[in-house]
């Protein structure tokens, strides 16, 4: 381990243990805010007519910042991030750096940009949702499924070694299919697909308001359904015992159960999974309106706009939500679907 290594080790530690951060490894950055596909999980798609976004000048304000908190990866997630017109410049100024760089994409117009792609982004997470008809059903755009398979296809030509991973919300539409979507995944060439549950509770992906009980229930798995679901998870640890040993399924057994036990908490049959998280301390979003988040799913505490990155995250607020946050007993941590634990040592 080198002198460098150790010292960043040291400085996430000493973030955990002090809540004032002096390490931020991972930042997530919210290009643009509309999205490209009108998902029924989602409503980013529904404030399209309000689109704001990031500019050049707000990424030169953040290099400072993340020059000092020796942050390591930018993961670009959206709304869809490729619709900034200055995305590529972005990546460039963030290569410069050091800094790799994920994005997070519908897969829509991946086959556009695929040498710009291979280029400047390091690795592609894409989106998954079914086979081909159910894909484009959830996604409402006719034609999905082939434009990703496509753009993996123009990724995988230019560059065969080129990290394409896919995730996957279960939900009450898709859930059945499940199965199925994991040899989708093989189909369009993934070299890896990850699950989680559907957010249902929280203020995330532009929700003006929280969902009514009944917007709830048109995504989340109802109660009839959970002997269904927990017997199509028996049957992919029966059937996919390679995918898990290969880990191309990228959850463990053990946590692909979680995602019943997450829908039957909704009814009272458990209590919510328990996640060990610390991604307020290893990790920040930033909206496309600037807008300074510890995660995707709590409030926000300042805006790059009209102060520093530093400045925010080390606020006298933002170091008492840190110190505050009891994950176990708060509603919003006890109900996450996506969650990060970041061990002080860990590499990226």
């Amino acid at each position: 381990m080198t002198i460098q290594s150790l010292y960043q080790t040291y400085s996430r530690f000493r973030s955990l243990q002090s809540d004032r951060i002096s390490n931020l490894p991972i930042v997530i950055l919210m290009p643009h805010s509309s999205c490209n596909c009108r998902c029924v999980m989602c409503d980013i798609w529904k404030g399209n007519h309000n689109m704001k976004q990031l500019e050049e000048g707000d990424i030169r304000d953040l290099l400072g910042s993340l020059k000092k908190f020796q942050t390591k990866q930018v993961v670009m997630s959206g709304g869809e991030a490729l619709l900034n017109p200055g995305f590529f410049r972005f990546c460039e100024m963030l290569k410069e750096q050091g800094i790799k760089i994920s994005l997070l994409s519908t897969g829509l117009t991946i086959k556009k940009h695929a040498s710009a792609l291979v280029q400047w982004v390091d690795d592609i997470i894409v989106s998954l949702d079914g086979d081909g008809t159910l894909h484009d059903t959830i996604r409402n755009i006719p034609g999905a499924f082939n434009k990703l398979k496509e753009g993996i296809e123009s990724i995988r030509t230019l560059s065969p070694r080129f990290r394409i991973t896919g995730r996957c919300v279960i939900q009450r539409y898709n859930f059945r299919n499940w199965p199925a979507i994991i040899h989708a995944a093989r189909e369009i060439g993934l070299d890896s697909i990850s699950f989680l549950p559907a957010d249902v509770s929280s203020s995330a992906f532009n929700r003006e308001t929280l969902w009514s009980e009944d917007r709830q229930q048109e995504i989340r798995l109802r109660e009839t359904d959970l002997g269904d679901l927990k017997m199509i998870i028996g049957e992919i640890l029966d059937r996919f015992g390679d995918e898990f040993k290969s880990n191309f399924i990228v959850e463990s057994p053990e946590k692909l159960q979680k995602i019943y036990f997450y829908y039957a908490a909704f009814y009272g049959y458990n209590e919510f999974p328990f996640k060990k998280c610390n991604a307020p301390w290893v990790s920040t979003v930033i909206e496309a309106d600037g807008n300074v988040r510890p995660c995707f799913f709590h409030q926000g505490y300042g805006n790059i706009k009209s102060g520093s990155l530093d400045a925010i995250i080390n606020s006298p607020g933002a170091i008492a939500f840190r110190k505050n946050l009891d994950m176990e007993n708060n509603p919003t941590c006890r109900k996450c679907v996506c969650y990060l634990h970041l061990r002080p040592a860990t590499k990226l």
